[in-house]
């Protein structure tokens, strides 16, 4: 153990002591430190980094084959799931090359609790808390820019050596790859290592007991090594952001005024009238439509979208990723099978276009983006007819 020791924090406060393990997250030696520290230091509590669905997602890792897809779709929830299985795939890919289970570290800690009956502690935030405060510290360019980079990150090639991982667990490193983050998002630091940090730190400190092991990726341990002295609100760094009114009145304002400039074009001029909303059609539905196309969506789903799409356009209650992701779950209904088979198709772009479910998600997700191009583009299309004919 001290060859490992400097990956362990310890600290010693108000007469409890905690030994903060800090982890890679696919490294198979971290998950082997995890087992040697519990067993050494036999604590009271094991607190591990993770949240309440991601626990569960341990526990019941076969619970994929009860999914609903449609329900999926009728809770809007279609491109936060594919966004999950995206980020997975990159560090099952990690934990693939290194033939180990991904957060087999966390895996351990939980494994090793129960063995010597310690309290566990699942000491972090609710992931969905943390992804609403990421996004909306970010603008629309932050989006985008942050989106590709998720989707680099993914479909990246590029391995690293077993050795090199365990390096970055060093401090330098991590402090050297922290400032590199917050240089291409600034903004996201906050929400994603400095809240964590706090919220984990308080959960630490409050945990049971004399003698507390925490389970946490190495990025964080700086973090809770200079917050766990300070008292933070739980409740409100799980408070989600207030939800603008701005979008949804935006949402509304560009229908009413796109129907509005083609009613009032119609009665001055039928023949412009008709034009604008052909050209509406066209360019909303033909966008929608080419999405489901790229997805190598079913014929009906393909056609569903273009008529949905100049529809749903007009009302931001709907859309038409909805409609075309129902139609293409009845024709193409994923099985057991793909779903079992998840883990390992997530891990190529092959395999998201293959895999029935992710075929059915990512017919949902470009229905929409093809449907939101079109409204731009067929609404300018519909302004600019609207002035050649004033």
């Amino acid at each position: 153990m001290t060859e490992n020791e400097k990956n362990i924090t310890r600290i010693h406060m108000d007469g409890k002591e905690f030994i903060l393990i800090g982890t890679a997250h696919v490294s198979r030696q971290s998950a082997e430190q995890v087992k040697e520290v519990i067993e050494a230091e036999r604590p009271d509590t094991v607190c591990v980094e993770l949240d309440e669905p991601r626990y569960q997602s341990i526990v019941e890792g076969d619970k994929w084959r009860d999914t609903d897809i449609f329900q999926v779709i009728k809770d809007k929830k279609a491109t936060l799931l594919l966004m999950n299985l995206a980020i997975g795939s990159f560090q099952r890919r990690m934990a693939k090359q290194f033939g180990i289970k991904p957060g087999q570290e966390m895996i351990q800690g939980i494994e090793s609790a129960k063995e010597l009956n310690a309290e566990l502690v699942l000491a972090d935030r609710n992931i969905q808390v943390t992804f609403s405060r990421i996004w909306n510290s970010v603008g629309f360019s932050g989006k985008a820019k942050l989106l590709t980079q998720i989707i680099y990150s993914i479909f990246s090639t590029d391995t690293i050596t077993e050795e090199e991982l365990e390096k970055i667990k060093s401090q330098d490193m991590l402090d050297s790859m922290l400032n590199e983050f917050t240089q291409v998002f600034p903004k996201l630091k906050t929400p994603l290592i400095d809240e964590r940090d706090q919220y984990l730190a308080q959960k630490i400190k409050e945990a049971p007991g004399d003698k507390i092991v925490a389970v946490l990726g190495a990025a964080h341990v700086p973090g809770i090594t200079k917050e766990i002295y300070n008292e933070h609100n739980l409740d409100k760094l799980n408070e989600r952001p207030a939800k603008s009114k701005w979008p949804k009145i935006i949402g509304w304002t560009i229908p009413i005024m796109i129907l509005a400039v083609i009613a009032y074009t119609f009665i001055s001029n039928p023949d412009a009238g008709i034009q604008q909303g052909i050209s509406w059609i066209l360019w909303n539905g033909g966008f929608s439509a080419l999405g489901v196309a790229i997805g190598m969506g079913h014929p009906l789903a393909v056609l569903t979208a273009f008529v949905a799409a100049p529809i749903t356009s007009l009302n931001p209650l709907l859309a038409a990723g909805w409609f075309a992701g129902f139609v293409q779950a009845y024709f193409r209904r994923p099985n057991v099978g793909d779903f079992d088979s998840l883990p390992e198709d997530v891990l190529s772009i092959k395999g998201f276009w293959r895999n029935k479910v992710t075929r059915v998600l990512l017919i949902v997700v470009l229905a929409n983006l093809g449907s939101t191009l079109g409204t731009v583009i067929g609404g300018a299309d519909v302004v600019r007819l609207f002035l050649e004919n004033i």
